[in-house]
């Protein structure tokens, strides 16, 4: 199947690592330019040179931290000023710290803040401009299934990240005038580091497999095929979803 995505222009917030990276990777594969960001420069030159192997799209990597404003103003304006546009934008960023209501601060939401709202935010504000003016865009957001059914011990994912999927579905009212779409992406049990990590700081996390209707924990491969096709010009009336890539763990009707 053609996407449609030749020579678009993709910026993949946090993707030097884990689903981000899958999913520049993916974009790439289709023949889309890619802006790659990430907090660690060795691990984004990594990355920068494992798409650029695997694919020939153009990649451009920009070392930064999406916590902190003044250093996603600087990716934008740097993305911007060498392709003049975004064309699809695919918000992403690491979890925030496990932990249940009383083990948490301030600080910790505070941080949680930024790091998933506040950078949604800025990087949406950020392409808006352009893809007005062309009366074409695509813009996904990346959370998680805990946004749809609550996971023990990560209040912080589970309170803030809904307030993105609020966001998401109001902007997709808003822009469907503009032929934008606005979607939202929850991934499931996959098999990144952050699984291992939490695996690790709690081994119960590892039952959850037995809850996973396909019996396994999913691969950020198969993740980064449903985030293309929602970039992806047959994607075209798909707006203002949340589509869940989880091996059917959520139960909820709707």
């Amino acid at each position: 199947m053609d996407l449609g995505i030749l020579d678009k222009v993709a910026f993949v917030a946090a993707s030097s690592q884990g689903l981000g990276k899958s999913v520049a990777l993916e974009l790439a594969k289709e023949g889309a330019y890619v802006i790659i960001c990430g907090r660690n420069k060795e691990t984004l030159a990594e990355a920068e040179d494992e798409i650029n192997k695997a694919s020939s799209g153009e990649v451009l990597a920009i070392a930064g931290d999406l916590s902190i404003g003044a250093d996603r103003q600087r990716m934008l304006k740097t993305a911007i000023e060498k392709y003049k546009k975004i064309d699809i934008l695919v918000t992403n960023s690491g979890g925030p710290r496990s932990g249940t209501f009383e083990e948490l601060d301030q600080e910790d939401w505070q941080k949680a803040y930024e790091l998933l709202l506040a950078s949604t935010v800025d990087l949406i504000r950020g392409v808006l401009p352009a893809m007005k003016a062309q009366g074409w865009g695509r813009i996904i957001s990346i959370t998680s299934q805990a946004v749809k059914q609550p996971v023990a011990n990560l209040i912080l994912s589970n309170s803030v990240r809904a307030s993105v999927v609020g966001l998401i579905k109001t902007l997709a009212g808003e822009l469907g005038p503009y032929q934008i779409t606005v979607n939202n992406v929850m991934p499931g049990y996959t098999e990144t580091n952050r699984l291992k990590n939490l695996i690790a700081a709690n081994p119960k996390v590892s039952q959850a497999i037995n809850e996973i209707p396909l019996g396994r924990f999913g691969q950020p491969e198969e993740f980064a095929a449903a985030v293309a096709f929602l970039a992806s010009e047959r994607a075209s009336y798909i707006t203002g979803v949340s589509l869940a890539v989880d091996g059917g763990w959520i139960q909820h009707i709707l």
